[in-house]
Parts: C-alpha cells; structure tokens; sequence
C-alpha cells in the first residue's frame, strides 16, 4: 500500500569546481522537477528515495544521499485522493539530495527528457516552490560545506521546535 509521505530527490555532481544538478521533465504534466514519488508498505523515507531515484533514473541505491531540512507537505489528493481517509488531508515531502559520480542517466518511461543544469538554470525551470526550496538547500549546503549531519541536524531541531509548543 502507498504510504502517506512523498520524497523528493534532487541528483547533483560536481563538474570542473561547479555544481551541476539534474531535472527532470514528465510526460504526464509537461513540467521540470527533480526525482519524485511515494514510499511503499513500511519503506522508511531513505529507503523510497533510494528506490525511486534507482526506477526513475538508475542511479546506484548505494550512492551517497544527503536528507535535508527542506520540507513541505502536498495536498493529499493531489497524490492519490483521500487514500488514507478523510482526516490525512496532507502529506509530507521530504527532500533528499544524491551525489552521482558520472551524468550518465537512464530515463524511466514517467520523464521524456533531463538536462544537467546550474542552480541558476534549475530554479529557472523548476514548477514547483517546494522544489525550488530544496535546491537552494542543496545548492547552499554544497557550496558551504555544510553537509555534515550535524549542521543538518541543528536546522531541523531548530524547525522542530515550533512544532513542538
């Protein structure tokens, strides 16, 4: 059964001392967007990206996956009705960035094109805000150096709290 979440995975490589990150344009909607789609049974999220990146572009599910802090919640029926009943009414996205090791992609039958694009082209293309938040995350805590877990770990802690009053 389709869990009640969405991730949302955005490939990237370095290129001769510059980020360049991959979208991907659907068949179905005629939009850019990065690797998208829902965690099945009990797949953690980790598990989900690793699975959906690997149908939708082959990438290796042992390839070096970044969570990050960016998050956003979609209306439920937008994904699939109110599959979960009347009280789920939205789920959560939750982003993921993956380092690949070569811009070589196999594309799913869901997208008829990618591009490997600068973060000023991808935001450029890009649909949706909550895409475009995520890249800027990546992008920002690529250039940085702030991908530890720890950095990652004190911006969600400092989300959280304004959940948790």
């Amino acid at each position: 059964m389709r869990a009640p979440f969405q991730i949302l995975v955005i490939p990237f490589v370095k290129k001769d001392g510059a980020y360049l990150y991959c979208l991907f344009k659907r068949k179905d909607m005629n939009i850019w967007q990065a690797i998208a789609g829902g965690g099945e049974d009990e797949e953690s999220p980790i598990e989900t990206a690793r699975r959906e990146s690997f149908e939708e572009a082959r990438i290796d599910k042992e390839s070096n996956f970044i969570e990050l802090s960016s998050f956003n919640t979609i209306p439920a029926v937008n994904i699939h009705g109110l599959l979960w009943g009347n009280d789920i009414v939205m789920i959560p996205e939750i982003c993921f960035g993956v380092e690949v090791i070569s811009e070589s992609i196999k594309l799913s039958k869901e997208h008829n094109e990618f591009q490997w694009l600068s973060y000023d082209e991808a935001i450029s293309k890009l649909k949706y805000d909550s895409n475009k938040s995520a890249i800027w995350e990546l992008d920002y805590r690529l250039k940085n150096n702030l991908i530890g877990s720890d950095s990652i770990n004190n911006s969600r802690q400092n989300i959280n709290k304004y959940y948790n009053k």
